[in-house]
């Protein structure tokens, strides 16, 4: 079963960047684009965050990702932590414990930069 990664529309979600589209971006605009598409280049990674969006409340803990993955705890660490630095997810600790949860502003920025009609466009 196959679930979408739920996309929230914010006032300040597009502010990033204007469409890849919309002309030339700006080096930091191009510098934090790059960086969350590095993170989401790696398939692994946008597995762990398929399984963050489909758990129930949008977040899962550490324990719950290694397993479906088949890697040691440590390398789904390593994971999570390029994707918390790209600012897909958020880490809280709990106990021994880690628990991610996605932000969904970066989502729905990554879907602005990537529709050229998105109303999340910035000025």
């Amino acid at each position: 079963m196959t679930s979408s990664l739920p996309l929230a529309t914010t006032t300040d979600a597009g502010r990033c960047c204007a469409p890849v589209t919309a002309g030339v971006l700006e080096v930091e605009d191009a510098q934090k684009l790059a960086r969350v598409f590095k993170a989401l280049g790696d398939p692994t990674r946008v597995r762990l965050l398929s399984m963050i969006a489909a758990q129930s409340g949008g977040e899962a803990c550490i324990c719950d990702l290694t397993e479906p993955v088949g890697l040691s705890q440590p390398t789904v660490s390593h994971h999570m932590k390029q994707l918390v630095d790209a600012g897909l997810v958020t880490r809280e600790q709990r106990g021994k414990w880690a628990y991610y949860s996605l932000v969904p502003d970066t989502l729905a920025m990554l879907s602005g930069v990537l529709d050229p009609q998105s109303s999340l466009a910035g000025p």
